[in-house]
Formats: C-alpha cells, structure tokens, sequence
C-alpha cells in the first residue's frame, strides 16, 4: 500500500511539474548550442517557473511572422508564385491578357516589368484571389500546394519550412504558450496548411485580407465571395493592430526577420515584465540564402540595426549558419 501511495504522489507530482513549467520540454535538437538558444530557453524557463518573471497560463502568447521566418521567402514570395501559376491556369478564359499588362508580362515571364509598381502587383493578386467563392480560392490553395515546387530546391513549398523553428512551435506549446501567425500574407492561403504543418491553427492566423461578402442563393445554399477589394494589409504598423483586433493581448514572444516585422516586436518588447524579441538572420548561403539590408525581399536593416542596439534588453539575433545545426526538415 505504501509503495502504491509513493507511485501515486509522483504521478501527481510529475502532472504538477508539467502543468505549471517547471518541468516541460527543453529539447531543441536542430539547435548549435550557442547563446541563442540559452538565452531563449532562459526565458522560457523563467516565465514559466514560479518566481518573480512567472507569467500565468493565459498571458502566455508567441507571435510569429511567416515568410522568412517559419519557412523561406527566396526567389520571391512563394503566395506570389503561387498567383502567378494561377494566371497561366486561367489564361484560357482570359484572351484579353496576351496583349494586356501586366498580365502579358507575367505569362512570359517577365516579372520585372509585371511587377514594376504596387498597382500592377494588385492587379496580379486581385485576377488570381478574387472574384471566386472562398471554397474555390481554398480548393485552388490546396492543389497548388499538393503538386507545385520551389524552383531551385525543387522541395514541395510546405517543406521549405525551418526545422529548428518547428521544434520551437513544439517547444512553446509544451511550456503552455499560445502560438500564432502574424503575416504580411494572406490569411486564407496561410490558413489552408497553417495547422498540418505548423500545428496552428486557422483561428490562430493573422494576415492580409480583401473584402468579402455572405451570398445567399436562390436554391437556400450560401457562400462567401471573395471581391476585388482590399480589406486589410498585416504588413510594418499594421502588425500590432491586426494582434489587437484578433488576440486582444500583448504577446509575450515575438518572432520575426524583416523590417516589416519590427514595430510587431517593438509592441511586444513595450509591455510589462520580461518579453523577447528573436529576429531571425538569414547568413548562410550554402543551406538557404544569405540576405538582410539590401535584399527586395525581406529587408533587415533598420531591425538589424535596433535589435544589436537592444540586445541587452530581450532582443535575440539568431544567426542562421551557426545557431541552427540543419536548416529544413531532413536536411
């Protein structure tokens, strides 16, 4: 009986352990162990263990940007490539684009020209987003992503994923935190394989919109269509408003690469208690890409720049050629 007592108190005890954080997974394999990983560990350790930095179960929330942080962002973003596959899928019903731009440009090719100003990429967006059901833009969502492949890796898109990056969503949750998308993407493209591969999921998905409206037909069905319209850009400044329209809390983590990613991680950094900000530094050419000031696609510089300022403070510069021991998943 009292062997049966003692088995039973540490089962308790290990259940207490887990709940409250004090004993929760700290495994990060895909991780050198270098400084930024201690320190993210640290952190972790230190709000979820009872004590002076402790912070409750439901203030626990981790935002993260997407593209070029959860997975690769080079040549170009990879929802754009995805419009412009959706424009050579359309074309047939389209015979106006052979001499029209910037649709003309974009089936040849050409994307310099294609995308040489704001509106023409809205163009390209709005012709291959819009003007369709939400259940057709999600069924053309899921398709692409089933068969299409990056064009240097050759890796379906849904594995050019981060691997150490992965196991910090895993890492998060295990210690009672909330983890979100906050993207400069598009909610609905993100939403269709968010939750698969990240284990996020749609409810937990923050990105730019256009506007939709409720349809309801004259046989009782319904859908929602999708219009030509912006609704709302998740990019710089708009980042900390779609958190507050969408989780109603201040993160406690933020992860980010990009300038646009900068004032998301300066909301977090701004609240009380101890916060992180992880930028993710993309510096090795051989296993990724090699970018940050001067790259068109995701930009670091003036983060760059406030994240070395403030390392002192929470901010974290993980550089990708020596904190991270693979960079994909089976790589």
């Amino acid at each position: 009986m009292k062997a049966t007592y003692l088995f039973l108190r540490c089962l308790v005890l290990v259940s207490t352990m887990f709940a409250t954080g004090i004993w929760a997974q700290t495994d990060l394999p895909s991780w050198s162990d270098t400084e930024s990983k201690q320190r993210l560990v640290d952190f972790v350790q230190s709000v979820t263990t009872q004590g002076s930095d402790f912070v409750e179960t439901q203030q626990r929330v981790a935002v993260f940007d997407n593209d070029g942080t959860l997975w690769a962002e080079q040549p170009m973003y990879f929802q754009l490539l995805f419009a412009l596959d959706r424009l050579k899928v359309m074309q047939s019903d389209h015979p106006e684009w052979k001499t029209e731009e910037p649709f003309k440009s974009a089936l040849a090719g050409d994307l310099k020209t294609a995308l040489a100003s704001h509106e023409d990429l809205a163009k390209l967006l709005f012709a291959s987003h819009a003007s369709m059901t939400q259940e057709e833009f999600m069924q053309a969502a899921r398709d692409w992503l089933s068969t299409a492949k990056h064009p240097t890796t050759g890796r379906k898109y849904t594995d050019m994923v981060y691997q150490p990056m992965l196991e910090v969503l895993d890492y998060l949750r295990a210690n009672g935190f909330k983890t979100y998308i906050v993207s400069g993407g598009g909610i609905d493209f993100l939403r269709v394989w968010a939750e698969d591969v990240y284990g996020i999921p749609p409810e937990q998905v923050i990105g730019s919109s256009i506007e939709k409206t409720f349809v309801f037909n004259d046989d009782g069905s319904t859908h929602i269509a999708r219009l030509a319209e912006v609704d709302f850009i998740n990019d710089k400044e708009g980042k900390p408003v779609g958190i507050d329209a969408h989780i109603g809390r201040r993160p406690l983590i933020a992860f980010g690469n990009s300038d646009g990613d900068l004032a998301m991680m300066q909301y977090t950094m701004a609240g009380e208690g101890k916060r992180l900000a992880v930028y993710i530094h993309h510096t090795d050419k051989e296993r990724e890409w090699a970018y940050d000031r001067d790259s068109h696609i995701g930009s670091l510089d003036k983060g760059l720049d406030y994240a070395t300022e403030h390392k002192k403070e929470g901010w974290i510069l993980v550089d990708m050629k020596n904190d991270w021991k693979s960079v994909f998943p089976n790589n």
